[in-house]
């Protein structure tokens, strides 16, 4: 892929401190973005803006909750401070299924309310926040702008956590609606929906998976892979980039091919 597709573009990226985030923070600093880099988790955020300036990006780290509408507009304001303007806002941010004491991924009637909350406010509150604070400053800096949300094959499809898919079913929906309401002011809204990928892979010597847990993710894809990070950042590389000037409304599976039969 040709270097430069996002150059000289101001980014807010939410969830930037690891997986897809980190992955998409590096490939668009790579790519000459500016990033913004918002995530809740300081000592990650940190570690992602010291990579991205270690590989020659440029980045700086905006700390906060992207369910709190104060901590998203600071990010929105901190592109637009440092960067002049606001180009892309790229809603990455979002936690999995609830899982029991076990381990588990609790069934519906196990959720709690806790956990309900929880899915509701990062999964659909934090994308709705970002797309609205987004659409705003677009519309100040005279229109034309996008937005790339994190949603899921879960949210294409009778597939994962019950009340999981819910949040990225709003998320498709979210998106296929509100491209149509700012398609006239030039702003594009697309989502990335992955399917299974390992992102936090807890302790262990070398920070790599289970061999076993590879195995079992790659068995529910057709093609027989894990989804990867960066297979992900970088369909939201190319919907966030000019290679994409003329779609928008579109939720993009990225998925090994298991949307592709249902």
């Amino acid at each position: 892929m040709d270097k430069g597709l996002l150059a000289g573009k101001s980014v807010v990226i939410t969830g930037a401190g690891s997986g897809v985030g980190r992955a998409a923070s590096e490939l668009f600093a790579s790519h000459g973005a500016r990033l913004i880099c918002f995530d809740i988790q300081t000592d990650w955020l940190e570690e992602t803006v010291a990579k991205v300036r270690a590989a020659g990006g440029e980045a700086r780290a905006a700390l906060g909750d992207v369910s709190k509408r104060a901590d998203v507009q600071a990010a929105a304001d901190a592109a637009a401070q440092a960067y002049g303007r606001l180009d892309v806002m790229y809603n990455n941010a979002g936690i999995a299924s609830p899982r029991t004491a076990s381990g588990r991924n609790a069934s519906f009637v196990e959720t709690t309310d806790e956990d309900i909350e929880r899915l509701l406010a990062i999964n659909v509150r934090g994308v709705i926040l970002g797309c609205q604070i987004a659409v705003r400053r677009f519309r100040e800096q005279g229109g034309g702008g996008v937005i790339v949300n994190t949603a899921s094959v879960a949210g294409l499809i009778g597939w994962g956590g019950v009340l999981y898919g819910a949040t990225k079913g709003a998320v498709t929906n979210l998106t296929r609606t509100l491209a149509m309401e700012v398609a006239r002011d030039n702003i594009r809204v697309n989502s990335v929906c992955p399917a299974a990928m390992i992102t936090h892979f807890g302790p262990g010597a070398d920070g790599a998976p289970p061999a076993a847990a590879l195995e079992a993710t790659a068995k529910l894809h057709p093609m027989g892979r894990v989804i990867d990070p960066l297979d992900a950042a970088n369909a939201a590389l190319f919907l966030a980039s000019d290679r994409a000037s003329n779609i928008t409304g579109v939720n993009l599976p990225v998925d090994g091919g298991v949307s592709a039969g249902r």
